[in-house]
């Protein structure tokens, strides 16, 4: 089908690790796939029989557009809307991003070879597009919405914030209480610690925002700190410096000069992802590729890293 032409197929992940030769694919939700079959009406007395009717037709099939879409195409059940361009390249590529399907073909293959590309894989294609707007979705739904009273995840567990004008703790800006409290909610659920923030109930929702946002980056940085400590030796490296990313596509990144970058949202997640991500960057430091001695140096230390790593792509984080 493809003659001597050949395609390959790009994907992004939303949040890869930044040196990661494998990035892993925006995760939305399969389009469910139409039912092979005919619907057929019953006839109506005095009215006669009607014709029958695919499924396919009577069903209103997916549609993913691009915002900047210049070609359409249908792809199975789906109609799809992708931004098509011209590249100096040798194959076919396909993108499954946040907007959309992106796809760019070199200056000599003809349209016609292109979308003979896509439909061949266009079950590929539709289970990545679906995929991303699940995705996309469900990052809506952990949008933070700053006020007094709302509930973070951190490390694994759920703090709450508590605005306190009295500003009766000594830390600066903010105090997380030292225990969860026992309390419990209608569901029977332990409530969530609570984060004294030395603000007025008045505050802005942008306020509150920096004033978590500074307490929780001094988290993340100690924690960090301590975990590289810990898996250092274990690698027989030497890390020399420590940088917070706040990068939206990339959790961390490695220099041969022993230079460490971590995006300080890990916080969000629990202590075994992190740890993950801080063997990750810190196995660059001896093998400065993804090759199978390099996850061979990742599994010593951290032998179920294949599941961690793939709870980085699967869990929806709070939308800063």
């Amino acid at each position: 089908m493809r003659g001597f032409f050949q395609y390959t197929l790009d994907l992004f992940d939303t949040l890869a690790l930044v040196d990661s030769a494998r990035a892993a694919p925006e995760t939305i939700a399969p389009t469910t796939p139409v039912v092979p079959g005919a619907f057929v009406a019953q006839p109506t007395p005095g009215v006669g029989h009607k014709l029958a009717q695919p499924l396919s037709q009577a069903i209103m099939p997916a549609a993913f557009t691009h915002p900047r879409a210049n070609r359409e195409l249908r792809l199975g059940d789906a109609t799809v809307g992708y931004l098509f361009q011209r590249a100096k390249r040798r194959t076919i590529g396909f993108v499954v991003g946040p907007d959309g399907l992106v796809v760019r073909a070199p200056k000599w293959t003809p349209v016609v070879e292109v979308e003979a590309a896509l439909r061949e894989k266009s079950q590929w294609i539709t289970r990545k597009l679906g995929e991303s707007r699940e995705r996309q979705a469900r990052q809506h739904e952990a949008r933070i919405e700053w006020r007094d009273g709302v509930v973070l995840p951190l490390f694994g567990d759920s703090i709450q914030v508590v605005l306190d004008p009295s500003h009766n703790f000594g830390a600066v800006g903010a105090q997380l209480d030292g225990v969860a409290s026992q309390t419990t909610g209608d569901d029977g659920a332990i409530a969530p610690r609570a984060l004294h923030v030395g603000l007025p109930k008045t505050a802005t929702s942008e306020q509150i925002r920096d004033a978590v946002q500074a307490w929780l980056m001094r988290q993340a940085r100690e924690h960090f700190l301590q975990r590289l400590d810990h898996f250092a030796p274990l690698l027989q490296v030497q890390w020399r410096k420590l940088s917070l990313s706040s990068a939206g596509t990339r959790w961390g990144s490695a220099r041969t000069d022993g230079a460490i970058r971590l995006n300080w949202r890990l916080v969000h997640f629990r202590p075994a992802v992190i740890d993950y991500v801080v063997a990750h960057e810190l196995s660059h430091l001896r093998v400065m590729d993804h090759s199978a001695r390099f996850w061979d140096t990742v599994r010593s230390v951290v032998p179920d890293y294949a599941q961690l790593r793939g709870q980085l792509k699967d869990d929806a984080i709070p939308k800063w």
